[in-house]
């Protein structure tokens, strides 16, 4: 039986370079892989997923209103891997559901919550309906669990702003929840 797979991740914990890197192995077994990413993330260009560590793949985007069920009707798919899957809508999360359950695995990678620790409505639809639930870990600099998605502005960690800002290293750091709050505090 096929599931519904999301792996999380704070910024910088190899979301994409997995993605890829099981793309990769299911390809290498003779499958037909469909590796998408939401039209949200065009921060590497519109149709490429990119890891910070050179992997890099063609991908098909899902525009926001894509009907997730009646495209897998017309495509011959026997996995689907997404990455940036916190842009999804709730309903096509709950397609992917529906596909996961009558025909073939779908695995998600993304964040969890937002630079100040709020779901994305993708993420948080996958929290309730995923049958695998799968962190991916990575490290803040004082060596604990890096679970936030501290968001800067020259180099400082700001605490107000639209939820979605797409960028990488320049933009981004993943924090242990304590040096956050304590830089919230300092500021």
């Amino acid at each position: 039986m096929s599931k519904l797979y999301f792996k999380y991740g704070a910024m910088g914990s190899s979301k994409t370079a997995q993605a890829l890197m099981v793309k990769f192995n299911y390809e290498e077994k003779g499958y037909k892989v469909a590796l998408m990413k939401p039209a949200t993330d065009t921060r590497d260009g519109f149709d490429v997923c990119s890891s910070r560590i050179g992997l890099k793949g063609k991908c098909i985007v899902i525009a926001e209103d894509t009907n997730l069920e009646e495209w897998f009707k017309n495509v011959d798919y026997q996995v689907i891997i997404i990455d940036e899957s916190q842009f999804l809508t709730k309903e096509q999360v709950d397609s992917l559901k529906n596909i996961a359950c009558k025909y073939v695995p779908v695995i998600c990678f993304g964040l969890k919550t937002d630079f100040l620790t709020n779901m994305f409505e993708g993420s948080k639809r996958l929290f309730e309906l995923a049958d695998s639930l799968t962190e991916i870990k990575s490290v803040c600099n004082c060596g604990r669990k890096a679970e936030v998605n501290a968001r800067l502005v020259d180099g400082k960690v700001v605490y107000e702003g639209q939820q979605i800002f797409l960028g990488g290293n320049e933009s981004y750091v993943g924090m242990c929840y304590t040096c956050w709050k304590k830089d919230a505090e300092n500021n």
